[in-house]
């Protein structure tokens, strides 16, 4: 009988712990009144500081929008800027909420960090860049060259493993800091600068001749994006995950910024309740946040088209198509399950 009570109290004591956790980066971020973001340096259409501090870009509209379910105000919201070595540690001290910064899901790191992740926000995949001058076509054409890269990426990993496969030599250029592989690539003591695709895009901008640059056609690997946050903590998870899926509902929706108060008078029953209007809605009290945390959203960042055309669309100086990034009735890969 006292091993039966030891258990039962034992395990209400486990239980009572585990809520306790589960509420927990919800409870210090309303305590604290702002999201603490874990972004890159400076990348420029991700995430960069312009010269009064003041943050823009893709991953921070993403800090931005999460802020605007919580808060109804995107501006409760700080950045932590982090390199690619530093990024993991941010997150894992409690030194920021939520980790977005261009940064790959892989099995490895949701299964040793301690992190978890979920929505891909953007498909990437890592390409080369190299001086027009070197009239090269193809990365197959790259043996023996010098190749700059950051460190503690998985950038390096698929670099090594590219080469090897095609029996290419090369010479690894290897630095911890974005500004130092830049700086490096821009003074000549590189042949080629390789990551992420889209991150090319980005970086050939800050280069003082980016017409002189060529990105080759070669994509060598799957890089899905995307936020990640501490495990143990499911309801914050869930928050984090299903407010990059509102962005992508209400596109699928045709709700933007501009439309969101009439479509709260639609006939249609799943864009009132996504809207938080039909009387039975209780999605954002399950989330712990209130009825019209989408339309917080959606009123106060845009969805997710409206997020990526005017950080890194087509119509800015980074020129990136939709491509994967598309929603799925498009051909794209940007699916958001089912909110009801």
């Amino acid at each position: 009988m006292k091993k039966t009570l030891l258990s039962a109290t034992i395990g209400a004591a486990v239980l009572g712990l585990g809520s306790a956790a589960s509420a927990a980066t919800l409870d210090d971020v309303k305590a604290k009144g702002f999201v603490q973001c874990v972004v890159n340096t400076g990348l420029a259409g991700f995430a960069a500081p312009d010269s009064s501090g003041n943050w823009t870009g893709f991953d921070v509209d993403y800090c931005r929008a999460l802020a605007a379910a919580i808060f109804n105000d995107p501006s409760k919201v700080k950045f932590t800027p982090t390199t690619a070595q530093t990024r993991f540690t941010a997150l894992q001290s409690g030194e920021g909420d939520v980790l977005a910064r261009n940064t790959t899901w892989t099995i490895s790191r949701d299964t040793s960090l301690g992190l978890n992740f979920r929505p891909v926000n953007y498909y990437d995949g890592q390409g080369f860049m190299v001086p027009k001058a070197l009239d090269v076509k193809s990365a197959l054409e790259l043996s023996g060259a010098a190749v700059c890269v950051q460190s503690g990426t998985t950038t390096e990993l698929n670099l090594a493993d590219y080469f090897k496969a095609n029996n290419l030599d090369y010479k690894p250029v290897v630095f911890e800091k974005l500004e130092e592989v830049n700086a490096a690539y821009q003074a000549g003591r590189c042949d080629v600068y390789t990551t992420d695709q889209s991150g090319l895009y980005s970086l050939r901008l800050s280069l003082s001749n980016p017409d002189d640059h060529v990105i080759l056609p070669e994509i060598i690997s799957k890089e899905p994006l995307g936020p990640a946050v501490r495990q143990g903590d499911d309801q914050w998870f869930d928050i984090t995950s299903w407010t990059h899926y509102a962005m992508v509902q209400a596109e699928e929706f045709g709700i933007t910024q501009e439309n969101v108060d009439e479509m709260k008078n639609s006939e249609n029953p799943d864009i009132r309740r996504f809207l938080g209007v039909e009387a039975d809605t209780k999605i954002g009290t399950d989330l712990g946040l209130t009825n019209d945390w989408a339309y917080n959203i959606i009123k106060q960042v845009g969805n997710y088209g409206e997020v990526f055309e005017r950080n890194i669309g087509m119509e800015t100086p980074l020129k990136i198509e939709r491509g994967l990034n598309a929603l799925w009735t498009k051909g794209g890969l940007q699916y958001a399950p089912p909110i009801r």
